[in-house]
């Protein structure tokens, strides 16, 4: 199978932009009274190259990678944990802020890995109708409208389930989360622009997903 040098690099930094936000999600920052992780900057790339993938590969080819980015996202914590229960060096004296910052919760992997396919496979979707619905034009309205979406589902079950029922959960976390990152994908239309215009000239490609099978969990045919 011949795959697209191109295809390979949006896929990577796709990942890149997954895993690296999970790194430093556990960092709060304040920006005046609002107090936000410090993903809220790298997060959306993964929404806005998600977006990038369906416009110009189609569905079937985003369901994929989106799929790809969750195994490797797994692997990662999974050594991460096996780093963890390794045996610290009698000299070394990491261990504790190893386990900080890289120990995840049960309970906030279950929400970060339930956020993450919900809201990308919500935001996928809604590129794609929308699409075939608008036969292409209004990319604005697409990029947008579906972050809006996914990223607000996201958002929800990643706050709820991993906060409920604790002190730090608040209701209103949803919103500014949300608000933060329709914001900047918004400021990065242009930039989705001229990237999209550019993959789809060096490509000679434009995909309609007019009779795709959206089922997320159809990945073995890639015909469907």
């Amino acid at each position: 199978m011949n795959v697209s040098h191109r295809l390979v690099i949006i896929t990577a930094i796709f990942i890149t932009c997954l895993i690296t936000a999970n790194v430093i999600a556990v960092k709060l920052v304040s920006l005046g009274p609002v107090i936000l992780p410090a993903a809220i900057f790298v997060f959306p790339l993964s929404y806005i190259f998600g977006d990038v993938l369906t416009e110009v590969y189609g569905y079937r080819q985003a369901r994929q990678v989106i799929w790809l980015a969750f195994i490797c996202n797994l692997i990662f914590v999974i050594f991460v944990w096996v780093g963890q229960i390794l045996p610290p060096a009698s000299f070394w004296e990491g261990q504790s802020a190893y386990e900080r910052i890289l120990g995840y919760t049960p309970r906030l992997l279950a929400a970060s890995f339930l956020g993450y396919l919900v809201g990308e496979f919500a935001n996928s979707f809604i590129m794609a109708r929308m699409k075939v619905l608008t036969r292409g034009r209004w990319l604005w309205s697409r990029t947008i409208g579906s972050t809006v979406v996914g990223q607000g589902l996201d958002t929800a079950l990643f706050i709820t389930i991993a906060f409920i029922g604790t002190p730090a959960f608040l209701p209103v976390m949803i919103l500014y989360h949300w608000l933060a990152k329709t914001v900047i994908e918004a400021l990065a239309t242009p930039a989705t622009y001229r990237l999209v215009n550019y993959l789809k000239r060096k490509e000679g490609i434009d995909v309609y997903d007019d009779e795709t099978n959206f089922n997320p969990f159809r990945i073995a045919d890639s015909s469907n």
